[in-house]
Order: structure tokens, then sequence, then C-alpha cells
């Protein structure tokens, strides 16, 4: 299959202007994989940048050997979502992951949809009240492409030719390809000394891939996070997957934080334990897995010791419930307060001390 090195997509914004996202590929050479570029707009670039990075997810095939750039001729109001949906189509295109109905020449492809949940490929959208805009704009020719959450009747939306998706897998005749991602939660204690201390939850959702085509880490995303955080927790992941021993190059990841705004590593054994839980890996607790721990070498299995661990025993002990799996590091145990465990239980929770995954 030939692919272009470039790909265009249209969408309308609020104001009437058609805004195009231009997709280019090139070699990566070590680049990241995905480039964003809107003159003034950096948070649209970091959106759009998420955006695309999400809608891999469910992707069967993986190649991390081109970089896609992705720019805007204008940049939208930050409030505006509808572009979304053009620039998956335009990653998706310059890839080769869609191909667009052929044509002696290429037509136009206009595309309205949003998506709180890319990952699960959804799409959303209000098909009806776009193609009523932009159909002054087309021609015969054009392609329109819009997303559909169901929320309105699916013959208004088709007057006029434009195909409605409600899910990406809709582009190419497919089912929904949601059903084949696993997800799991796990919570951390989020401490910084005040009122807003609680528990932070990380959520792991794998899909499997036909290939790994490069290292493990190219696999995970975590959009949320700056990019040192990302390094820091894609090699967690990947070093304590390789301690699994089977789990490398059989998945793409995505990560997602409740609060992605904070620091340290105290949240990696709750992370590994998401992941364990979302490949099948661990048995599932009746209520939340709730674990503090960090680790040097995640390759071997190793749970280490973390800091501010009576802040964090107090906050654990404050919110967990009937079915909670609360676990801590091996190097904890002898420090305990004595009444911490029973005082777990008679709230109905469980407690392990451990030194290695793989044995709780």
């Amino acid at each position: 299959m030939t692919m272009p090195n470039s790909a265009e997509c249209r969408s309308l914004l609020a104001d009437g202007r058609v805004l195009t996202i231009t997709a280019t590929r090139r070699p990566r050479a070590n680049r990241a994989d995905v480039k964003c570029v809107v003159a003034g707009a950096p948070s649209i670039c970091e959106r759009m940048q998420e955006v695309v990075r999400l809608a891999r997810h469910t992707e069967a095939r993986f190649d991390s050997r081109d970089q896609v750039v992705l720019s805007m001729d204008i940049a939208p109001t930050a409030v505006e979502r509808d572009w979304e949906l053009a620039a998956v189509l335009a990653d998706r295109i310059v890839r080769g992951a869609y191909q667009p109905p052929q044509a002696a020449e290429a037509p136009p492809i206009y595309a309205q949809g949003w998506s709180d949940a890319w990952h699960l490929a959804r799409v959303c959208g209000q098909p009806a009240l776009a193609m009523e805009r932009l159909r002054p704009r087309l021609t015969a020719s054009d392609i329109v492409i819009l997303g559909d959450d169901g929320a309105e009747p699916r013959d208004d939306a088709r007057d006029g030719s434009g195909l409605t998706v409600s899910h990406l897998g809709g582009l190419t005749g497919h089912t929904d390809p949601s059903a084949s991602v696993s997800t799991a939660r796990a919570w951390f204690p989020l401490h910084s000394g005040g009122v807003n201390d609680s528990l932070n939850w990380v959520d792991v959702s794998v899909y499997p891939i036909e290939t790994g085509g490069g290292e493990e880490e190219t696999t995970i995303a975590a959009p949320e996070l700056d990019p040192a955080a990302q390094l820091a927790l894609r090699q967690a992941l990947a070093g304590a997957r390789h301690f699994d021993g089977r789990g490398l190059g059989r998945w793409r990841t995505v990560v997602r934080f409740g609060q992605p705004r904070f620091q340290g590593t105290s949240y990696e054994l709750a992370l590994v334990m998401a992941d364990r839980l979302a490949r099948g890996r661990e048995f599932v607790p009746r209520g939340r897995v709730i674990a503090s721990g960090c680790s040097s070498a995640w390759h071997a299995g190793r749970v280490e010791t973390v800091e501010g661990r009576e802040a964090k025993l107090a906050l654990i002990l404050k919110q967990a419930g009937r079915g909670d799996r609360v676990l801590l590091p091996l190097a904890w145990q002898a420090d305990l307060p004595a009444d911490f465990a029973p005082a777990l239980r008679a709230r109905g929770a469980s407690l392990a001390c451990i030194g290695q995954i793989g044995i709780i």
C-alpha cells in the first residue's frame, strides 16, 4: 500500500470559518511520534497531540518508524472541540490507517466530531446540526464524516450523504473496537500536607496489537503528563512487564490519572498493579486496590519504599472501605503502627506488605 506524504482534513468552526488540518509524515529519527504546530495556541497543540495519540489506541497494528506532524491554518477557540475528528482522520490517512473513497482528484474531506474517550474509539457529535451548517459549502464530490453519539435521529443526519460514525471502527465497516479494550483502576495516596490530600486514581487501558514493532515504551501513552513524567512512567511499566515475562510486545497502552498534576514516584506500584489487573495477571479485589510504592528495578519485580509514610498511612486508613486491598512496601512492615492492620480490618479492608510484585 502506497501511503501519502501529506493529508488534509477540514472542519467548520463555530464562527463559520473553515479550519484545515494538515498532516505530514517523515522518518521519525528518534523524534516524538506526534508533533503539533498551531501558531500562538500551545493549549490547542497539546490537546491535538493528546487526541491523536489516544485515537491510535485501538489500532491493531503498531508502527513507530514515522513521525506525523499536524498543523492548523487557523486556531479554534479554546472551548471548540468539533475539529478533533478532523485531526484523527488526517493522522490516519497520512499513515495509511484509513483510506477515504478513491476519486480521480482527491476531494476535500470535512469532519465534525469530538470525544471524551478517544482511547475507546468513541466519537460524539451533532450530525444533523453539523450537516445543516456544512451543506452550503459542499460540492457533489466532497466527503463528509460526522460524529454521532446517537442523541439525534439518524435519518436527519444522513440527509446530504454525510457518513455518521459513533466509533472509529465505523470508518471501515467494523464493529466497535472498545469491546477489546481492557481497563483497570488502582488508587494511591496523594499527599501534600494540606486539606487537599486524597486518594488519586490511575487507569490503565490495554488493547492487543498484532506486533509491537519497536521498543515497548513507544506503545505506552500518558498524554496528560509532561515529557519527563511520561518517560518515567513508560520505563516503570516496561520494566514491570519484563519481569512479568508475558507482557512485552503485546499491548498498546493508555494511562490516565484522576489528578495528573503530582510529584514523586509513589504512584508506581498502583500503576503496575492497574496494568497487571488490566492484562489479567492479578485477581480483582472486591473493592479497590490502594497501593504506595516505587522501584529502581521493576524489571526484577522489586517493590521499594517511598517517603511520607505516616501521612500516607493516616490517609489510607481514613479513606479505605469494605473490600479494598491495601498494598505497601515490605520495608514499612516493621514500623507500621500496632493498630493499623486491625483498624483496616475493622473497615472491611485487607493489607499486604510486599517486596515483590507477583507475590500478593
